[in-house]
């Protein structure tokens, strides 16, 4: 099998990391093509090529995530995860890993935590490396992979909901909420919304027209909309004040 052939092989692994390290579809594309370059441009060939790709692709993720971490804290409105449509990755020993991963809520949660340990927490919670692997990974001895695990475990309890809702009833919960919104039955809606939710959304920081709803009379009694723009795709997150 040749280089090429390995690669393609385990691109959708290795989108997959970078995407959950980054929460941005093209940072992670660009993580993966970086990591192809460095591949080709190795002379000799890796004992495994699986542990070489994600080493490389987990080491420049954590690169380009602490670089945009300063361009986080200074955009303007809330900065938000880029939503995954389709992951490329499948694994069924860990789907469920998989799948809450890509999620909103933990997309945001993984915020929280600094870069390394958000790398260490995406390759041994989400993919189960082992903490040799993950040690080679991030440079890190051992000792202190399973620190930062610990410690990035700990900021993610820190901040999930004390009542963990069934998975069947979000989904029934939000293709309620989506129906009602597309066929525009502002009754549905109302009844759907808490009286004191606030709408959050996130395309980019350029265009005005989020904040002008802001400030424009509430369309449902108690709905604040709070907004601001993104380039590439966009996000909401739906949030309670109490």
């Amino acid at each position: 099998m040749s280089r090429a052939e390995e690669f393609q092989e385990l691109r959708p692994l290795l989108f997959s990391i970078a995407y959950r390290i980054l929460g941005s579809v093209s940072e992670a594309e660009d993580a993966v093509q970086e990591t192809w370059l460095r591949f080709g441009a190795s002379p000799t060939q890796p004992t495994s090529t699986k542990a070489f790709l994600s080493a490389a692709v987990t080491r420049i993720s954590i690169d380009v995530l602490r670089s945009a971490r300063v361009r986080r804290e200074e955009y303007v409105g809330s900065w938000f995860p880029e939503p995954l449509l389709a992951d490329p990755y499948e694994d069924p020993e860990r789907s469920a890993e998989l799948a809450d991963s890509v999620s909103m809520a933990a997309l945001l949660l993984l915020e929280r935590l600094s870069p390394l340990e958000r790398a260490v927490f995406v390759l041994r919670e989400v993919f189960g490396f082992g903490f040799p692997e993950i040690a080679s990974a991030v440079d890190r001895s051992e000792a202190a992979c399973r620190q930062l695990a610990v410690r990035a475990r700990r900021h993610m309890d820190e901040g999930r909901p004390r009542f963990e809702a069934d998975r069947r009833e979000r989904e029934e919960l939000a293709e309620r909420f989506f129906d009602a919104f597309r066929e525009g039955e502002v009754a549905g809606l109302r009844e759907l919304l808490a009286a004191d939710v606030h709408m959050v959304s996130d395309s980019g920081g350029k265009a005005p027209s989020g904040a002008r709803a802001s400030s424009a009379p509430r369309t449902w009694p108690g709905c604040w909309p709070r907004s601001s723009r993104r380039s590439r795709g966009s996000a909401a997150s739906w949030s309670r004040t109490r």
